[in-house]
Order: C-alpha cells, then structure tokens, then sequence
C-alpha cells in the first residue's frame, strides 16, 4: 500500500471531521415526504379524538353483561359525521366511525340483532362493556411522543401526523449538492445514436436519484468533457447554484485525461485525500473549497461512484442531518468468500431468508467496478475488511443496505 494511501477509517475520518450540522427548517405536510425529522414530535390531542362505533349496529349501556334475548326500544340514530347526542335508556342505531352517544358504552353488531316493529330491537347475543367500541386515546394518547428524531418520514407517517391535523413539522435543512459527470465518451441523451468509443452515461442518473433518497437536494447536474476548463466552468455553475457538496465522476486517476486533481488547485481547493485503500474506488478523492464546500471526487466505474456514495458521501449527510453514525448489521455468508489482502472490499449482496427462517448474505457473481447488473439484483452491500483474505461459509460480515435511510429486505431462500 503506498504511504499515501488511507485505510478506509482513516479517510472517513477525515469526511466525518469536515462535515458540519445543518440548521432545521418548517415543513408542510405536503412536502415532507422523505425529510428527515428534526425533533421528536408530541400530540397535543387524542386519536381517536372521541369514543366511536368499531361497525355498524346498535350501541347500548347496562351491567356488566347485557344477556341475549333483551329488548329495548329503539331512541334514535347516529351516523359518522354526527354531533354529541344524549342517550336515555334503550338503543341507538349507530354506523361505523359514528361517536357514540353520550351514556352508552357498548356496540352490538347489526347481525346480532333481531329488529322488528314499531321501533325495537332483540339482542341475539350477549354484549359486554366497551364492545366493538374505539376509545378515544386508544390509538394516540395526548402527551404521547409519536416519532423520534431521525426518522425519515414515509407515508405511513404522513398518515399519522393528517390523522392528528399536524400540518407543519421541524426537519433538517437538505444538504444542497452538484453532480458533475466527466469523459468525453459519455452521451447524456438515450435517444441519440453512440458512436464508436462512446457509452451511455450511468452515473449522473444513479447520482441524481440516489442523493434525494439520501436526504439531499440536488441544485445541478452537468456532464462535461474531458477538458479542465469546461469542467471549472461547470463547477463554477454548481456553486451559483448554490451547491455545499460536489460529487464528481471521472477524471481523478493517474492517466493523462485525468485533470480533476489540478483544476481543483485552480478553483483554491484543498485536497485532503487522494486515495484510499478499499475497492472498488481506491482513487477517491476529498477536497475542500473556498466556503467550505466539499468536493467528492469519485472514480469513473459504476460501482465505484456507487461504494462513494454509500461508504462516504452518506456518512457525511448522516453528520448534516443530525443523525448518529450508521451502525452495520451482521449477517452470515451462505457461501465461502475470498478476496485480495490489504483492500477493504464492498461487495454487490443480496440477503435472503431461507425455509427455517434463517438470515444469510449472498455475495453476487459480477464484482468488477464496471458491472452493473449484479447492482440491480443486489439488495445489501457487504464490507469485508482490509485484513481478511478469505471467509468460511456461515462467518458474520458487515451488512448495510442500499441507502442510509433504507433497511435491506431479504429476499426468499437462495437457489
């Protein structure tokens, strides 16, 4: 390994220490689909805001058991959307989602009963206190903390928080971010035809859908050349855009097209690494700009712009977001691995759950930096570390999934 080559906590480190918290902001209910909570939220009311019917029937009061075969008179009725009424002694016909009538505290299904005129009704079954009746409270309790901060709010908590008529929530700020693509082969256009020597550009769409999923938001996407000039000039974009973070692909090796490095000295950056002992990606590089802007210099194979993103560009956006450092699960590989010392390796996975419910880690066939399909069929990365050469069947690794903000989902057993 050369001297000047980190070891993989070495350079994340380094990431870690020049990321910084940012502020929080308010958030409406429409918009926060997938922001990352800033504070724990409280209700300040009941859900359900009321006692209410669990079904359509009759609501009732008595003793600790109303037996079958009782009758009672029919008062009145009450349908969702109803008022407070005021019940005496006998039934009322309630609908589902209806309030219950003061004074009763039970709900006999419509089935259950026998009705018969003028305005009576026979039970067929007994009917104990608080019967098919939802307590007001008894799904959120006022003063109860709903989410903690950190979470990344999905649907089903937008659900909870219109339920309870929270309109506007603290989240923190979006990390605002560039990506620029170099290589004078890449097409950017999936219409257009490719010429000889040329390729379709993967990483700018992969970059530009990712880093949402992440927490950020994206200001500008470009793809330049192989030229220094046009790439400062699309730097120059990036931060007039507002950019904090930039991600770049391509053009940070040792080859003579490779000019990142030196046009990042122009623009008054400060590379703080430039290589980095892992694979794929060993490369990598980390600068900082003028402003504190923060500057990933990625390589140009898939997988290695992907492990960036994952193993560095996140765990910065975890510290942005206010959120702890990502802790790996553990999972056992269903099959022997080997590997090349003295490189920690990101490996393409896929967890599955076999017939006995057990939880095993699959390390795909296609680890090379420049194959992508095995990335579409993988659903976990695993980490092997620098000092391994090789692992039994049944030995725990690192797992983590494809984004810091998504849980990996096992798959059925493997073949």
């Amino acid at each position: 390994m050369s001297q000047d080559t980190l070891t993989y906590d070495e350079a994340l480190h380094i990431v870690l220490a020049a990321s910084a918290k940012l502020g929080t902001e308010p958030c409406s209910l429409g918009a926060c689909l997938g922001r990352v909570l800033a504070e724990p939220l409280i209700s300040n009311v009941d859900l359900p805001p009321f006692d209410n019917s669990a079904m359509d029937g009759f609501a009732l009061s008595g003793g600790a058991i109303v037996p079958a075969g009782t009758e009672l008179s029919i008062e009145g009725e009450q349908a969702a959307g109803d008022g407070v009424a005021h019940a005496g002694i006998g039934a009322w016909e309630i609908m589902t989602g209806a309030r219950m009538p003061d004074g009763l505290d039970r709900v006999i299904p419509v089935e259950q009963t026998e009705r018969f005129p003028p305005s009576r009704v026979r039970l067929l079954a007994d009917v104990a206190p608080g019967q098919n009746v939802r307590t007001a409270g008894s799904d959120v309790a006022r003063g109860e903390t709903l989410l903690d901060a950190g979470i990344a709010l999905q649907a089903q908590h937008l659900m909870l928080l219109a339920a309870l008529g929270i309109a506007n929530v603290s989240v923190a700020q979006r990390p605002r971010m560039a990506v620029i693509c170099t290589g004078r082969e890449l097409v950017d256009d999936p219409a257009q035809a490719l010429a000889p020597g040329q390729i379709r550009n993967s990483n700018g769409p992969f970059l530009a859908a990712r880093l949402p999923l992440a927490g950020a938001e994206v200001v500008h996407v470009e793809t330049v050349g192989d030229d220094a000039d046009a790439f400062e000039s699309a730097m120059r974009r990036a931060l007039n855009a507002g950019a904090k973070i930039v991600v770049t692909s391509g053009a940070v090796s040792m080859g003579r097209y490779d000019f990142v490095p030196q046009a990042l000295e122009r623009l008054g950056a400060k590379t703080l690494f430039h290589k980095v002992a892992i694979r794929p990606g060993k490369p990598m590089l980390f600068a900082r700009l003028p402003d504190d802007v923060l500057l990933f210099g990625l390589p140009g194979n898939p997988i290695a712009v992907a492990v960036g993103l994952r193993f560095f560009v996140e765990p910065a956006l975890r510290v942005m977001l206010g959120l702890p450092r990502e802790a790996p699960r553990r999972a056992a590989l269903i099959k022997p691995y080997s590997k090349k010392p003295r490189l920690r390796f990101h490996l393409k996975s896929r967890l599955h759950i076999d017939a006995q419910g057990r939880l095993g880690v699959e390390v795909l066939d296609g680890q090379e930096s420049y194959r992508i399909r095995p990335l579409s069929d993988a659903n976990a990365w695993a980490v092997v570390s620098a000092d391994i050469d090789a692992l039994p069947a049944g030995a725990l690794v690192d797992i983590y999934g494809v984004g810091h903000l998504e849980f990996p989902l096992p798959y059925g057993s493997a073949a």
